[in-house]
């Protein structure tokens, strides 16, 4: 990897990365096990996207400033308050959460024009263009719903790696993707920080991100060993050392653009870049110190019978000029 006149990385890195394999998948159950103990004991702050609660549409006659209209409903008592623009920059969405024992259209009515109090003002007036009241069951369906999206993401994984290269390959890429989630996800749950629809895209593709380091360095081990025959943990150790550059070169290029949107996207995307920022970074670290060394230990041992090409693979080479 060169930057102008300076070689971040050598051409040829030759880290013993698989050295470090217990202690690097022992940190990895540590951290996991922490984020599922905040997940369980602590739980999520969930936004009103999963809770329910009270919309409110504002139109003021010249762009509002978003971050400004948040502090003026902070003043008001409405800390955890959702602002973000629609439309144009004079229309403005508000989303409230439900207090305890008021989920009735009237409370919903109360706190609109709670709403409308606190944010207008003499020199740009604001103006209530839609409030309703958003029920619970619309967030239990939310919920159930990213339930179901992620059941179909690591199914479609598993198929998918399974049949390009062997079962182990798959269950490790899985646990390795799982791990990156559930860190980024105990993060919100351990901090308290909201957890909204856009977070959860965010650990979404969080998953992408993960499954797609980790296959590049998978598709590396498959094709060294057509050329070396070396000990399992050697070739594996050779496959991260040669893809080392371009997974930290892409790594870094993708945490631009995140942080980008975490700066300029304000505070209606700040959850979900902070989301893909963390994501970028796991991914980066286990798709080199945890997806490898799982196919090392226990049932996932890859042996050289394993990392043989498939008889399809060898016909393909075979008709090759």
């Amino acid at each position: 990897m060169k930057l102008f006149p300076l070689h971040l990385i050598p051409a040829s890195p030759n880290v013993d990365f698989m050295r470090l394999r217990w202690v690097s998948i022992g940190l990895a159950v540590a951290l996991a096990v922490i984020a599922a103990g905040a997940m369980a004991f602590k739980g999520f702050n969930y936004a009103l996207d999963f809770t329910g609660g009270t919309l409110v549409e504002l139109r003021f006659d010249r762009p509002a400033n978003v971050d400004h209209v948040r502090d003026q409903l902070a003043e008001a008592g409405y800390d955890g308050a959702q602002v973000q623009t629609y439309g144009s920059g004079s229309d403005l969405l508000v989303r409230l959460q439900t207090e305890e024992g008021q989920d009735t259209a009237a409370a919903s009515s109360t706190a609109a024009k709670a709403v409308l109090e606190a944010v207008n003002s003499a020199d740009n007036p604001a103006h209530i263009t839609r409030s309703e009241f958003v029920g619970p069951q619309v967030g239990k369906d939310l919920a159930r719903n990213a339930v179901w999206a992620l059941l179909f993401v690591i199914v479609g994984f598993l198929i998918y790696i399974a049949m390009r290269f062997e079962w182990k390959f798959a269950v490790a890429a899985i646990m390795t993707t799982l791990h990156d989630v559930l860190i980024v996800a105990g993060f919100f749950a351990l901090t308290g920080r909201e957890f909204d629809l856009t977070v959860l895209a965010g650990l979404l593709s969080v998953m992408g991100f993960s499954i797609n380091d980790t296959i590049v360095v998978f598709d590396r081990v498959r094709e060294n060993f057509r050329n070396l025959r070396v000990e399992p943990v050697e070739l594996l150790n050779r496959s991260i050392n040669q893809t080392l550059s371009r997974t930290i070169i892409t790594s870094f290029v993708a945490f631009l653009s995140a942080l980008a949107l975490y700066i300029y996207g304000g505070g209606s995307l700040e959850g979900m870049a902070l989301s893909q920022m963390m994501g970028i970074v796991i991914g980066t670290i286990s798709s080199i110190f945890i997806a490898c060394p799982l196919l090392t230990i226990g049932p996932l041992k890859v042996s050289k019978q394993d990392l043989m090409p498939k008889a399809k693979d060898l016909e393909a080479l075979a008709r090759r000029p």
